[in-house]
């Protein structure tokens, strides 16, 4: 069932996103007079075909869904026969400011797209974890800045590389997410962050400082943990077992356990290490049942501990309750009016493009690894999980995906149409259009360094899927 949920997913995903790359390219082509012969999604050989329009244009459904073009009347193209009538709609003889906009008109359709995308999440509210953190990893960057568990994290400040550098101003946080897009950029640009938190004691302001660090989006460890940064989770029982200590000190499914002998729960590991460390000796637990609290005495059994071959082979034992735990998250629900959910989608929308610019120009200067690079396999695996977990994380996906698809375009090498594009502006600015031989010559290398990228996305692919 999974993997049928994964495979519509990104069938879907793919459609959508050529048919509107497809579709800025043709919208534009016509409002410039180009006449357009084939809109076509996919490659190979055409399941499903038909015409419309005055020009009769042709539009395919083909076998090999990834990807698409748009085919137009060109009199380059040796295959075609341009009647005279029609010579003025070729699009070789449109203007190089005509060529070039109907050229990028396709990886803007999918900016275009991902705002609408992100605007229509943040219209419609999407419910998120609480940026509340968690008691932070021993070592990691939240640790370090003093942070111990259960702040709010409300604002955050950009401080750039060193201590004398201006301050930026204090951003908001709403949610989980939304801390996650402050942090991401300046921690991998390598600079000093500082949160703004609400605590217990009041309010606090903690120094993320990243300078010498190395943060990607390699590894198998999310991005937020590596900092240290765990969304904190209210522990609750979610079994008990009959003649545990659980049970005969009066716990019941559903109770939250909110401390442990005063100090305050902020996560079910840490609190499986307490009762670990306890065997035979009297904890006091803070119990919220009802909305009520309570103090609930109980002493953990001492069992030798099987879950560690080295331990259980020494007789060492460790605390057990005999109770099953579960983790809930504090949510919210981020919503936002007309106007402002399209600009904050235009914001994320420009923020992820800067963000993938900037990346691949690091993988290219070797200052981030080219682990980085995913291919279909993952994307398509994260396609069938964003799916799973519900229409709002399917929809942020597509958005993601959106723009990576436009980037990747705009990228300079020929047979894409950032290749294009640098061909029209080297036009532009010399009023001489780059030579077929230069073009052909350029196009091989392009079709190099596109399978040489493939090629490593695809080895990526396959290495997540074996680890």
């Amino acid at each position: 069932m999974n993997l049928l949920t994964t495979l519509l997913a990104f069938a879907i995903a793919i459609g959508v996103l050529v048919v509107f790359h497809e579709l800025g390219h043709y919208t534009v082509a016509r409002l410039c007079g180009v006449k357009v012969l084939r809109f076509s999604v996919g490659f190979g050989m055409p399941l499903l075909k038909w015409t419309m329009g005055r020009d009769r244009t042709e539009w395919t459904i083909c076998a090999l869904p990834l990807g698409g073009y748009v085919r137009m009347l060109d009199e380059r193209d040796e295959t075609q026969i341009v009647a005279p009538e029609d010579r003025a709609r070729a699009f070789n003889q449109k203007s190089v400011y005509k060529r070039f906009a109907i050229v990028a008109a396709g990886p803007i359709a999918n900016f275009l797209l991902a705002i609408a995308l992100y605007a229509g999440l943040n219209l419609a509210g999407v419910t998120e974890p609480v940026a509340r953190i968690a008691p932070p990893a021993a070592g990691t960057l939240a640790a370090r800045a003093g942070m111990s568990g259960g702040e709010l994290i409300t604002g955050v400040r950009e401080n750039g590389r060193n201590a004398d550098e201006a301050v930026g101003e204090e951003t908001a946080v709403r949610s989980w997410e939304d801390l996650r897009w402050r942090l991401v950029d300046p921690m991998i640009e390598g600079q000093r962050v500082t949160l703004v938190a609400r605590t217990r004691d009041g309010r606090a302001e903690y120094t993320l400082d990243a300078a010498g660090q190395h943060f990607d989006a390699d590894g198998e460890q999310d991005f937020m943990q590596r900092l240290g940064l765990v969304p904190s989770a209210r522990v609750t029982v979610g079994q008990i077992m009959a003649g545990g200590a659980a049970g005969i000190a009066g716990l019941r499914v559903g109770d939250e356990i909110a401390a442990v002998d005063g100090s305050p729960v902020a996560s079910a590991k840490a609190f499986v290490d307490t009762v670990r460390a306890h065997p035979g000796k009297p904890m006091t637990l803070t119990v919220r049942r009802d909305g009520t609290l309570r103090n609930v005495t109980l002493t953990p059994s001492a069992e030798v501990d099987t879950d560690s071959a080295a331990t259980a082979a020494s007789g060492a034992r460790v605390g057990k309750i005999g109770a099953a735990l579960a983790s809930q998250v504090d949510s919210v629900t981020v919503r936002y009016g007309l106007v402002e959910a399209i600009g904050r989608g235009a914001q994320r929308t420009w923020d992820v493009t800067a963000f993938s610019v900037r990346m691949f120009g690091k993988m290219i200067t070797g200052q981030a690894s080219l682990r980085n690079l995913s291919g279909p396999v993952t994307i398509a695996d994260y396609a069938g999980r964003s799916a799973r977990l519900g229409l709002d994380y399917y929809i942020a996906f597509l958005a993601l995906v959106s723009i990576s698809l436009g980037v990747l375009n705009l990228l300079p090498i020929p047979v894409l149409d950032g290749g294009y594009l640098l061909y029209y502006a080297v036009e532009a600015i010399t009023g001489r259009a780059v030579s077929e031989r230069w073009q052909g010559a350029l196009q091989r290398v392009g079709i190099v360094c596109i399978l040489a990228l493939s090629a490593v996305a695809l080895f990526n692919d396959l290495s997540k899927l074996l680890h």
